[in-house]
């Protein structure tokens, strides 16, 4: 049952305090700090050089598409199988009030590509066909515009 105990919590609904970059962001879950969430199946490229990572290119963008999308939001978390990620960011996927899957709106419009870590596989299929999609219409990151260069 300990595995499977990540997954039968209940959903719930917070209001996003800070955006970090296009596939992270932070909740008020009534503690002082907050709730850092990750969102699963996704990964986006980094606005900025970190300790691990380099800036990657439309990370900017892919950044500013997320706090524009939550800016003043609250959002609906759902969990997979593991509800952690080694940082201890709390894996999640995501949806507004209207029902927007933000997971999936990213890679849909070009800002994340797929990155499926298992056991978190629960949506890996429909990422995977819209980032084909989103290939194939050279949305977002896939623009191969100078301008975007």
């Amino acid at each position: 049952m300990s595995g499977q105990a990540a997954s039968t919590e209940p959903e719930g609904w917070f209001t996003v305090t800070r955006v970090v970059d296009g596939d992270t962001f932070w909740v008020d879950d009534g503690s002082e700090k907050g709730l850092k969430i990750r969102l699963i199946g996704i990964d986006a490229p980094e606005p900025r050089n970190t300790g691990t990572r380099p800036k990657g290119f439309f990370g900017a963008e892919s950044t500013t598409y997320l706090q524009e999308l939550l800016k003043g939001k609250r959002v609906r978390l759902e969990y997979d199988v593991a509800r952690y990620d080694r940082y201890m960011r709390t894996l999640a996927y995501a949806y507004l009030d209207d029902g927007t899957f933000i997971n999936a709106e990213l890679v849909r419009n070009g800002y994340a590509t797929v990155m499926t870590m298992p056991p978190n596989v629960k949506y890996a299929k429909t990422f995977t066909e819209l980032a084909a999609n989103a290939r194939k219409q050279k949305k977002g990151l896939w623009n191969e515009s100078p301008s975007l260069k």
